[in-house]
């Protein structure tokens, strides 16, 4: 009984993490692949935009941008082959193990067989059942004899069935084989085409660092850009709380909005989409990430992104992610215009924004068009950069977007 429990729990725990490897296998390759899509559309935007191209950080921030997300799908697949290769070596083991118990069947099986042969008289058996002392042995020598057929049926059985369980392992090793040459192959070429990204990538900063003046000229205009646009965004959601509260008559405090019943239902609803918010885009690709990050020529310098940066196609529009109402419409001196919404006590900003479709008031469902997205004319990229705030607290974008 022991041996039989103890044999149970090795076949659960196997199968167990024979379905955990499925499962995580499932997982990596879907995540390969978005990450290849990724790279596509990557392509695409860039090859679209090249012909416009005239400014040096956009090229490195696109470099960088490609080599980031190379090197996250190499990471992959090699989790992937890695992955596989326990899978082709535990098959292996299962292989080996197989064959010894088939052979133990066989030879077991054979001796059975032999030993029917000798026994093989009718008349034998019917000997076997009258020498019987009294009627009770004679039941048990029945009992016995019907038994023993069944354990033979029982043997045939049991090897036709890990006959079938062998070639179905051989089967899936070779499948898991090819599976694992043709993800060292996609590696490789992956490596190469990195290798070459980064070789470009080295070049184009050894070009800038000639120019440095002019590369310096460009981050300061760019910072100068994103600060204002911070300072404006920060202070219309401040204006939005003084005035939101003063209608409700309550404080004119800036700090949080003082919710109604009705906005309380909002917010709780757009809190509990943390993480499936669909994108503010309908097709597009994170070019940056919220946070601090380094600069690509000068990795000491330290920028802050208080959004994420999304590149989209020419003539896309930016669209609401959730239900709510057009609290501000942006527009900042020497920039692009933005649009505002508040959801409750959260706000999301849509900025760079060429063209306005909505009102300030206007009450917008989840996909609503909110305005068409301005094209840089001189670096032939379509971006739109998303902020999420609650109440004056930043947020980060990336856990509430579905699969940012």
């Amino acid at each position: 009984m022991k041996e039989r429990i103890f044999l149970l729990l090795i076949i659960f725990l196997t199968l167990g993490t024979a379905h955990a490897q499925t499962r995580e296998q499932k997982e990596l390759e879907a995540r390969r692949a978005r990450l290849q899509q990724e790279i596509k559309q990557i392509n695409s935007l860039l090859s679209t935009q090249q012909k416009e191209r005239q400014n040096v950080v956009t090229e490195v921030e696109d470099l960088n941008q490609k080599i980031r997300v190379r090197q996250e799908l190499i990471q992959v697949t090699n989790r992937q082959a890695n992955l596989l290769n326990r899978q082709v070596n535990n098959n292996m083991k299962k292989i080996g193990d197989l064959r010894k118990e088939l052979e133990d069947l066989k030879e077991d099986y054979a001796e059975t067989i032999r030993q029917t042969y000798k026994s093989r008289s009718r008349q034998n058996r019917v000997m076997f059942l009258l020498s019987s002392e009294n009627f009770f042995q004679a039941y048990k020598r029945l009992q016995y004899m019907k038994q023993y057929a069944d354990y033979r049926k029982q043997q045939g059985e049991s090897i036709e069935a890990k006959t079938l369980e062998l070639q179905n392992l051989n089967k899936e090793l070779i499948v898991q084989r090819k599976e694992k040459e043709t993800l060292i192959s996609e590696n490789k070429k992956e490596q190469a085409a990195l290798e070459k990204e980064r070789r470009e990538q080295q070049s184009l900063i050894a070009s800038i660092r000639k120019k440095e003046s002019q590369y310096n000229s460009q981050i300061t205009q760019k910072r100068k850009e994103t600060q204002a646009i911070d300072r404006q965004i920060e202070k219309l959601i401040r204006e939005a709380i003084v005035e939101s509260n003063k209608k409700a008559g309550k404080s004119t405090n800036n700090a949080t909005f003082a919710l109604t019943p009705e906005a309380k239902v909002i917010a709780n609803n757009f809190a509990a989409n943390k993480g499936k918010l669909i994108w503010p885009v309908e097709k597009g690709v994170k070019s940056k990430g919220y946070g601090e990050y380094s600069d690509p020529v000068y990795p000491a310098v330290k920028n802050f992104n208080n959004g994420v940066l999304i590149a989209t196609q020419e003539g896309e529009k930016a669209r609401a992610v959730f239900d709510g109402e057009v609290s501000a419409i942006i527009a900042v001196p020497g920039a692009n215009k933005a649009v505002q919404l508040r959801h409750g006590n959260y706000i999301t900003t849509y900025y760079n924004l060429g063209r306005i479709y909505v009102k300030k008031g206007q009450k917008v469902t989840a996909k609503t068009p909110l305005g068409e997205i301005f094209t840089s004319p001189s670096s032939g990229k379509t971006e739109l950069k998303f902020f999420l705030y609650r109440d004056t607290n930043r947020l980060n974008p990336e856990d509430w977007i579905y699969r940012m």
